[in-house]
């Protein structure tokens, strides 16, 4: 047996490090200004140790273009490098100065915001660049050094004049990179990735209004003085105590993050914890109604104030990514690769953090003021109802707080909502029936007949009751949900009044089959029932477990197959015209006659449509005449 170490030839990683370090040639600014930041933070920390002499001043990052010489320049005023210290964190590939500081002065850098974890970042340059010229002067008194490399493994390393500390690295640009000469395209990334970074960073000048004083003359005009064009804010709110901020700081932070988001949030929930894992952050509650679409990819990821991404699936939970907002941890990698993060055992511990978090506050709102929360129900219900299906320790909290209106504005709870009708909706097995409206208007008749016998009626109208009553129902089990149209409502109508009928036996089998000849359609089953004489004489209802598995579908349900539309039709037989159905004699007035009550019923579903439509307009015209 033979033991060695495996060799890599920086002439052929180099390549691959320059092609495929990263997906997005973007990320190069990123990487550079975070090891800029680094470096500026690494400055501070010493200075608070003592070990740096004299004041650092206030450090800025400055991000430089110079279109004729096709370069691109970002200049720190950080701790700087040695000879020696160039040679070991830029000749070294994959050496990280931050995570050798970081162990160094591990018992006082924790909370130093140090970035980088694994010294490749650094390389990025080259995936835009031709050539990377670093010119660098340490905090410590040594002469300034020069490093040059034009993307091969070769390079050059010489003293230079440079008086200042700090860094400048100077990338220029290749050919087919020349985008990133454009000062709108630097400025936009900038924004989009360091808008909040520790360290204030520059990138040209703006002109500014000053203030007219308080004696100027009325036709005085304000003048203007050129500043420099700061583009983050180092102190954003989410890195402040929760005790420090009002709630007008937090929607004023809500509008930097979404500037063109006019409608404010409906409240926020601060973030803040450093054990087990460190994490920060603040999530908004948007107005969201019944919109599953909404875009998810609304919280921003940051990993000390470096932003990471947008799409938080599988860091936040899954319904929570309707949210709005910002979490930053250090414990949630920033290297070369974000698809193994769902993985990360931290992660999985933020999310269960995040899960709780929310389900606390919303408790909190619920039990501090009810009747607001009530007001915000209709606005935060689908992400309720959302984790009350996806996350099992979220629904156990959610119980608490999750409200179920009745289509007449009242809310409960489901324990006052079953103390509330178990004297008065019970089926014939003792099962408390909840009845249900998915939309008000279109059930209205429905809403009517259900109230007039004394029932309450909830308003359930989320994309996603179908699934949610489904797990309410496997959770208690002397409980049933059915929609005020469906069949389910007949076993309350039945035990209630148990109404006899006025047709005999022998009546009811002479009127079934004339109503089967005239209804052939295979989607209804024809149904005789003596009912209320003063409601429809037809009435459809939808068997529950078929509906329900329909709208099931409809919303992500899986691979439960094509439910077909089967409908029963209920016939009263206590209503007057089902009783001149019956007595009728001449075969197309009764045909007529069915074909008009059939037409009815399926009106009040909204299911008349098209050519049955303007049939019964026709028919309903000369009944008139």
């Amino acid at each position: 047996m033979s033991k060695g170490k495996i060799n890599v030839a920086v002439e052929n990683i180099f390549p691959l490090i320059k092609k495929f370090l990263y997906s997005d040639h973007e990320i190069f600014l990123r990487e550079l200004i975070s090891n800029a930041t680094d470096a500026s933070n690494k400055l501070l920390h010493l200075s608070s140790l003592g070990e740096v002499k004299g004041a650092v001043g206030d450090l800025l990052i400055e991000v430089k273009i110079d279109p004729k010489a096709k370069t691109l320049h970002i200049i720190d005023q950080g701790v700087g490098m040695t000879e020696e210290e160039v040679n070991k964190y830029i000749n070294e590939v994959a050496f990280s100065g931050a995570e050798e500081f970081l162990e160094k002065y591990k018992d006082t850098a924790k909370d130093s915001g140090i970035i980088g974890h694994f010294g490749l970042g650094f390389y990025s340059a080259f995936m835009v660049a031709d050539k990377v010229e670093i010119f660098t002067k340490s905090h410590l008194d040594t002469p300034a050094v020069h490093w040059s490399c034009d993307g091969s493994p070769e390079f050059t390393l010489e003293t230079t004049d440079k008086k200042d500390r700090g860094t400048e690295i100077v990338l220029h640009i290749n050919k087919d990179e020349k985008e990133f000469l454009q000062e709108s395209r630097i400025q936009a990334l900038l924004v989009k990735y360091n808008k909040f970074m520790p360290i204030p960073i520059k990138f040209g000048t703006k002109e500014e209004t000053l203030p007219l004083p308080e004696n100027a003359d009325k036709d005085a005009k304000p003048q203007t003085q050129t500043v420099d064009n700061i583009i983050n804010n180092p102190k954003p709110a989410w890195t402040k105590k929760p005790a420090d901020l009002k709630d007008g700081d937090y929607k004023s932070f809500y509008r930097e993050l979404y500037p063109m988001q006019f409608e404010e949030p409906l409240f926020n929930i601060h973030l803040n914890v450093d054990y087990p894992f460190n994490l920060t952050g603040i999530l908004y509650f948007p107005k969201l109604n019944n919109d599953l679409n909404i875009q998810k990819d609304r919280i921003q990821l940051y990993q000390n104030q470096v932003f990471v991404t947008d799409n938080v699936e599988g860091i936040v939970p899954e319904f929570l990514t309707l949210l709005r907002g910002v979490i930053d941890s250090p414990d949630i990698p920033l290297n070369v690769s974000r698809s193994y993060l769902q993985a990360d055992g931290a992660v999985k511990k933020i999310s269960n953090y995040i899960t709780r978090k929310v389900a606390d506050k919303l408790n909190s709102l619920f039990k501090n003021d009810r009747k607001a929360f009530e007001e915000k129900w209709n606005d935060i219900k689908v992400v309720i109802e959302y984790g009350m299906l996806s996350e099992d320790k979220f629904f156990e909290k959610a119980e608490k707080f999750a409200l179920y209106p009745t289509t007449e504005g009242s809310f409960y709870t489901f324990d006052e909502l079953k103390e509330a009708v178990k004297d008065s909706q019970t089926d014939k097995d003792d099962k408390l029936v909840l009845l249900y409206a998915s939309d008000v208007q279109e059930q209205h008749s429905y809403i009517k007949a259900a109230k007039d016998k004394g029932y309450q009626v909830l308003l359930l109208d989320s994309p996603i009751v179908a699934h949610l009553i489904q797990k309410l129902e496997g959770n208690n089990e002397k409980v049933s949900f059915a929609r005020v149209d469906g069949d389910a409502i007949e076993n309350l109508i039945k035990k209630e009044e148990a109404t006899v009928s006025k047709l005999s036996d022998e009546e009811k089998e002479k009127l079934k089959p004339l109503i089967e000849e005239v209804i052939t359609d295979q989607q209804y089953t024809v149904q005789l029932e003596a009912m209320d004489s003063q409601g429809l004489p037809f009435v459809l209802t939808q068997p529950e477990f078929m509906r329900r598995m329909k709208d099931m579908q409809q919303t992500g349900g899986g691979m439960m197959g094509n439910f077909p539309e089967m409908y029963t039709l209920l016939v009263n037989t206590n209503h007057e015209l089902v009783g001149q159905i019956l007595e009728t004699k001449t075969s197309k007035k009764r045909e007529r006659l069915i074909q008009q009550a059939v037409d009815l019923a399926k009106l009040s579903k909204n299911l008349l449509k098209g050519e049955e439509l303007t049939q019964f307009i026709q028919r309903s015209v000369d009944m008139i005449k």
